[in-house]
């Protein structure tokens, strides 16, 4: 550490060639990569495996109990090393959160350029997820680090859930209304950040967002009326929303007029200001959305833009909606809106925009 005395550290996203969860591989290459792994023997108490790219491994204990097991972590997607903690933890939480489970303990992640940032400087990252931990209620109880290229944090989440209250992604049925919990934007504010684009108030937004702990997941687990749940994170609304269909045999339709957006994020992607994880992502799965003629090129960005820590995607029964509603407004999530609704399979694309 002595060789940065006197020297001013660089800012965080500079040390990344990616931020957040648009570091993710892109999915049709990540799909190529697993290829055949699903093949592999595995125990009958593996409720949850990586059959249909859900959020989070589930391995019954017992009758009453469910671990569920996941892990995330990214490079910054901000300057500020105390809320790219914060940011990192809140999103690895999420997973468990998903899956409708409680967390009980996490695991730090950690790689760090040592000879670049400082002891303080890292020290804040740490203390930043430190701080979610703290507000999910739950303990650090170890973790591992390394030294590396480029600055990465993050953590392995363990939760709990009743087997019975698992809530998959793969399980939305015709009829279902789709909740979103959190507006759309994150990706789109992290490349405008990134070119010194983004205002105070911007980010003020932009970390509000990310650092909100999807603490309805249990509660919503609870209701019968709640089929499939998953968390909008690095492949976009359209990614998740497809990964939904696809596991549920079922066709889904998003109104996109309704879907949520940050305030200022559709005229930032009207600038420029999108992320090449959104391309990505489009390229991948792009040839298996139907979107309308004339559909803005900001409009398809922000469909496919990467959001980290993002909202969860809830498919319900419509007489599950205002219960559904009412527990998100509970949870402070008032910006939840219907975006959409499941449909039997037809000769359309799984996803459909309209």
């Amino acid at each position: 550490m002595a060789a940065l005395v006197g020297q001013e550290e660089p800012r965080l996203t500079s040390l990344s060639h990616g931020g957040g969860c648009g570091c993710k591989i892109a999915p049709g290459v990540l799909a190529e990569m697993l290829r055949g792994t699903t093949s592999l023997s595995l125990p009958e108490e593996l409720m949850v495996g990586i059959e249909t790219s859900d959020d989070a491994a589930v391995y019954r204990l017992n009758d009453n109990q469910a671990l569920v097991a996941t892990t995330d972590f990214f490079m910054p997607i901000v300057d500020d090393p105390h809320d790219f903690g914060r940011i990192a933890a809140t999103n690895a939480i999420s997973d468990v959160y998903a899956m409708g489970g409680q967390p009980i303990m996490a695991l730090a992640l950690v790689g760090m350029p040592i000879n670049v940032l400082s002891g303080e400087t890292i020290g804040k990252i740490l203390s930043g997820g430190a701080s979610v931990c703290k507000a999910a209620g739950i303990p650090i109880g170890g973790g591992h680090s390394i030294d590396s290229v480029e600055p990465i944090y993050g953590l392995v989440a363990l939760g709990l859930v009743h087997p019975d209250l698992v809530k998959r992604n793969a399980r939305a049925e015709p009829g279902d209304v789709l909740v979103l919990g959190k507006p759309l934007g994150v990706g789109v504010m992290s490349a405008a950040l990134k070119k010194g684009a983004l205002s105070a108030d911007g980010y003020a937004q932009m970390i509000a967002i990310t650092t909100k702990l999807n603490t309805p997941g249990p509660d919503l687990a609870r209701l019968p009326g709640v089929h499939a749940m998953t968390d909008v994170t690095g492949f976009g609304l359209a990614g998740h929303a497809l990964e939904m269909a696809r596991g549920s045999g079922c066709e889904v339709r998003l109104d996109w007029a309704a879907v949520p957006i940050l305030e200022g994020v559709r005229d930032l992607a009207g600038h420029g200001f999108v992320t090449g994880a959104s391309g990505r992502n489009w390229a991948s799965y792009g040839v298996e959305v139907a979107i309308p003629d004339g559909f803005a090129a900001e409009d398809r960005a922000l469909l496919s833009d990467p959001q980290t820590s993002g909202g969860l995607l809830v498919s319900c029964a419509p007489s599950a909606l205002d219960e559904v509603m009412s527990l998100f407004r509970r949870h402070g999530f008032g910006e939840a809106t219907v975006v959409g609704s499941v449909r039997a399979r037809s000769d359309a694309p799984q996803l459909v925009v309209g």
